[in-house]
């Protein structure tokens, strides 16, 4: 290795062209690429993504976004695709075949197929006078004016600029559609976004017979021993209706003894929070949370349509819900 070589000029140098690369996009968008977004947007079927080599991975990765954003898509491995796997793609799919060259041997193979069973080719290349822009019913220009790679050899501006147009696409789709984050979470009930966006209150909380009370006109001592059975740091307190009048809590306890109250005369509604924290069972878990971080309140009633106590959920339950 040379000893004036620098890593770090290196690294510098290829961001340096990436991003060149990336700010020569916007000029390669044109009506191709909205006529290519009608056409998957009215798609029956789904997006077949191939590509080969570097131009594969980018292409996979393509498909998944499109898929957890509202497209239906799938990746096609080309050679595979030329051994049978070519099966896969149906009359009610559009293709999106990505080479930068626009001349690779096992998409070009595929093209006879293809034109055959009338399916709609998309291609995405860096070479607009290519075999494959030519025969493409829509060509995606992501040619660039320089690879990162020294030797002009490795795709790395090229793949990069393939990959910005791909997420272009399916972000123009995602809002064409109407996509929203629910819709995104029910992409993704595994992971942790999903859980926050799909989790109801309703989902986790202790159910209504599990919230501690006791009736108006109890006394402090009976009030702290329901806070103590129930184990959730607080009680509610009903009045002859049933309804909540308000919560005593730990805290309440403190401000109470700090106060000089005595326990065994003083009633639970005397010291008793009338203005409590409360949500509704249909609201996001996720909300809870950030109701809990903000008021730094950490069990929460929790109430039905009617504003009436149907429950009760704590951190813990949130914590266990993998929701924070």
């Amino acid at each position: 290795m040379d000893k004036n070589f620098s890593f770090i000029d290196s690294a510098l140098r290829t961001i340096a062209i990436e991003r060149a690369a990336l700010a020569e996009l916007p000029g390669r968008i044109g009506d191709g690429f909205g006529q290519a977004c009608r056409l998957m947007l009215s798609c029956r079927g789904r997006v077949a993504v191939t590509g080969m080599g570097k131009s594969g991975h980018i292409g996979n990765k393509i498909a998944a976004t499109l898929s957890s954003t509202g497209t239906p898509a799938l990746f096609v491995h080309p050679a595979e695709a030329a051994h049978g796997d070519i099966g896969m793609i149906t009359s009610a799919d559009v293709v999106l075949a990505i080479s930068n060259s626009g001349a690779t041997d096992e998409i070009i193979a595929l093209l006879p197929v293809l034109r055959r069973r009338g399916i709609p080719l998309v291609a995405m290349t860096g070479k607009s006078g290519s075999e494959l822009a030519r025969a493409a019913d829509i060509h995606l220009d992501a040619g660039v004016s320089e690879e990162a790679c020294p030797l002009g050899l490795a795709p790395t501006a090229s793949a990069m600029a393939a990959l910005a147009l791909g997420d272009a696409l399916a972000m123009a789709l995602l809002e064409a559609r109407g996509f929203s984050s629910e819709d995104f979470a029910r992409s993704h009930p595994g992971g942790q976004l999903g859980r926050r966006l799909l989790v109801k209150v309703r989902d986790i909380m202790h159910p209504k017979q599990e919230i501690p009370q006791v009736q108006a006109g109890a006394g402090l001592a009976e009030a702290l021993l329901e806070v103590s059975a129930g184990g959730f740091g607080l009680t509610t307190i009903t009045d002859a209706a049933g309804k909540v009048s308000g919560v005593f809590t730990d805290g309440d306890l403190r401000r109470a003894i700090d106060a000089g109250h005595d326990i065994g005369a003083t009633r639970v509604e005397e010291v008793m929070s009338a203005n409590f924290v409360h949500i509704d069972e249909n609201a996001l878990a996720a909300e809870a949370a950030r109701i809990m971080q903000e008021t730094s309140v950490y069990v929460l009633i929790v109430t039905d349509t009617e504003g009436e106590p149907s429950g009760i959920v704590k951190m813990h339950d949130l914590l266990r819900a993998n929701v924070v």
